[in-house]
């Protein structure tokens, strides 16, 4: 297993309609992030121009992957294309050096 942790960010723009639907969704999908062998952290930030950033870290590719196949996580991906986004971005990075203060 490589052990170096993985970055999942996300960054999309929400459709004007489904907006309670996707919260529930969104919700749903951090609880069962949060319960995913390798979950470090979830983090979701929204800018004033209505860009959202998702930060999803686990602590390997294979956990990481592990989630990405999840049978709910992959149902709630399809409905977030049909659904809930008008665009989105997503970029998997492996952490290669990592600093903290203090």
């Amino acid at each position: 297993m490589d052990e170096r942790p993985v970055l999942t960010v996300f960054r999309s723009r929400l459709r004007d309609e489904n907006h309670a639907e996707f919260d529930a969704t969104a919700e749903r999908m951090h609880e069962l992030a949060q319960a995913m062998p390798g979950f470090v952290e979830y983090k979701t930030f929204t800018a004033d121009d209505g860009e959202r950033v998702s930060i999803i870290m686990f602590d390997s590719i294979e956990h990481q992957a592990a989630w990405r196949q999840h049978p709910e996580h992959v149902l709630a991906q399809d409905r977030g294309r049909k659904q809930f986004y008008a665009s989105y971005e997503l970029n998997i990075c492996q952490i290669v050096r990592r600093s903290r203060f203090p």
